[in-house]
């Protein structure tokens, strides 16, 4: 374990909220950081960060902290300070004359009016890191929200559900976590941590900016390419997976276990024909390459689907695992969070040592995970 972690010293203010921006704050606390979460004062539900009074069924309606806002903010400290005043302004000129960095997620303009934009707070502080998420970028006004930008940027239509029968197409859905958001996250961790390199290096501050928009854009990857390259407008496919196949595909086994196969070479499809007693799919013209099982999809899952079905699953996942086979059991949250893999990564509140998130830093050094005593700030 290092004599102590890696950010240690660094001060930020945050004044980001919902998810993208708090997950970077508590990312950086991770990493040793000290984090000062500021929010708006007020009432009840009204208070500070949105998420706090996001209850999932079953929380308590007031007083404790949601498992929203837990999602995101261990790790930090808590102010209460009211930007729409004079007071509240200083103060805050005054707390980021020592900070390293700011974290912000206001739309376009609105932190001009409360004395928190970049030109502002680095006036008496030139090597600040300051870190701008929007929506759009900053000549759009337009606020961001997760789900629109799901919508937006082909997130959405590529998740409608498939028909394996019918092969009808339901409607576009979102996806079941605010994947834009953390993957704006991720992009302005690797802003700032390169800005914090030149700044080691040259003494200069930085503005940090990441959009919504175009995180999401640049997360679609090869479906991106598949048309910039290939002229092939992705197209909604299920589980499945638009250039390898079976991969992504789920099947209902004879246990009761559902099983997603993810064969990405054709020995690995050679492989489980054998573990399902059929090597002579393996040998179909159709199906013998990967190319040729992605243009005979629907005959390739209409052959292996029986298969599947009359095996027990958990005990053809030990075959296929022992042969180095890409597959796995369709688990719930409460099933995946008690896998041996997630253990380190849960975090405890040291008053009740109960579960009550997860780390965003997983990596480890020198063989150690990193420790976070403090829970969200109340």
């Amino acid at each position: 374990m290092p004599d102590s972690p890696p950010l240690t010293g660094l001060f930020v203010i945050e004044l980001a909220s919902v998810l993208a921006g708090p997950q970077v704050g508590q990312f950086l606390a991770e990493l040793g950081a000290e984090v000062l979460k500021i929010e708006a004062p007020g009432d009840g539900s009204t208070a500070g960060d949105v998420t706090r009074s996001w209850k999932a069924p079953g929380e308590a309606p007031d007083g404790a902290t949601s498992a929203y806002f837990a999602a995101a903010n261990w790790g930090k400290r808590g102010l209460r300070l009211d930007l729409t005043t004079a007071a509240g302004r200083a103060e805050l000129r005054t707390l980021a004359t020592r900070a390293d960095i700011v974290i912000t997620s206001y739309k376009p303009g609105d932190a001009e009016k409360l004395g928190a934009d970049y030109a502002t707070l680095r006036a008496a502080n030139p090597g600040l890191l300051y870190a701008a998420l929007t929506g759009y970028g900053p000549a759009n006004p337009r606020a961001g929200y997760d789900a629109v930008l799901q919508a937006e940027t082909g997130f959405a239509f590529l998740n409608a559900p498939l028909d394996a029968t019918t092969g009808a197409v339901g409607l576009p859905q979102k996806m079941p976590v605010a994947l834009i958001d953390l993957l704006a996250a991720h992009q302005l961790k690797e802003g700032l941590l390169v800005a914090l390199y030149r700044r080691a290096r040259t003494g200069q501050g930085a503005l940090v900016e990441v959009s919504l928009a175009q995180a999401a854009l640049a997360s679609l990857a090869n479906q991106a390419t598949n048309w910039l390259v290939a002229g092939h407008n992705p197209q909604p496919l299920g589980s499945e997976h638009p250039n390898i196949a079976p991969y992504g595909t789920t099947y209902p086994t004879a246990d009761g276990t559902t099983v997603l196969l993810a064969v990405g070479t054709d020995r690995q499809f050679a492989h489980l024909c054998d573990e399902l007693g059929c090597p002579e799919l393996a040998a179909d013209a159709r199906f013998a390459t990967n190319p040729a099982r992605v243009r005979h999809r629907a005959a390739l899952n209409a052959a292996l689907a029986p298969l599947l079905a009359a095996v027990p699953g958990e005990a053809l996942l030990t075959r296929l695992h022992a042969r180095h086979i890409p597959a796995g059991a369709v688990r719930d949250v409460a099933q995946a969070l008690a896998t041996p893999e997630a253990a380190p990564l849960l975090l405890h509140d040291p008053a009740t040592g109960r579960a009550g998130g997860v780390r965003t830093a997983i990596f480890r050094l020198d063989g150690e995970a990193l420790q976070l005593p403090l829970a969200p700030p109340r």
